[in-house]
């Protein structure tokens, strides 16, 4: 199992490259529409790229992240899962770490945290979505902790896609729970 993480621009090619499985678009309130895309589930997400609530925006909520969760629970094909976002360094980072941190609950967040660091250096994963992932994951802060621990990202205008494995065998004793 694999999660690839894109920006909107390198979409269609990792879906040519990769035949994920589940798509998952990550994109502005009011922004374009994502990808018509018919080669399984999908799931859109509207919401800013904002770390706190601000007027005039939308930002992620705890509705969000459990539709966010439930979608990467509910994956048990074989193909990857691709997330997206517009520039594929904040909501799709967030949003790759969150489902990592879903599917293996016993490994420590600090090193998925690194993993993500490792894998795209430019990664700065939306806080707010963390902080409400957490919250929902029961995680003390920890994923919080992590991510802070791996500090922004380096500038970059845009991300380039990556994978991050996702530990199988975790997974499947998630499931027998």
């Amino acid at each position: 199992m694999r999660v690839i993480v894109c920006p909107h621009a390198d979409v269609a090619d990792c879906i040519a490259a990769e035949a994920p499985a589940r798509l998952i678009s990550l994109c502005s309130a009011e922004g374009p529409e994502p990808l018509a895309w018919t080669g399984g589930p999908q799931l859109i997400l509207r919401f800013h790229d904002i770390e706190e609530p601000r007027p005039d925006f939308v930002a992620p909520d705890a509705a969000a992240i459990d539709r966010l969760l439930a979608f990467g629970a509910d994956w048990r094909e074989e193909g990857p899962l691709l997330v997206h976002c517009w520039f594929g360094i904040s909501r799709s980072t967030a949003a790759a770490f969150i489902l990592l941190c879903a599917a293996d609950p016993d490994r420590p967040e600090t090193q998925i945290a690194q993993s993500l660091r490792d894998a795209a250096p430019e990664a700065s994963p939306n806080r707010l979505m963390v902080a409400l992932a957490d919250e929902r994951l029961r995680r003390g802060g920890r994923m919080r902790q992590a991510i802070a621990d791996i500090g922004r990202g380096r500038l970059a205008s845009t991300g380039r896609p990556f994978v991050l494995p996702v530990n199988r065998s975790a997974v499947e004793a998630r499931e027998r729970r």
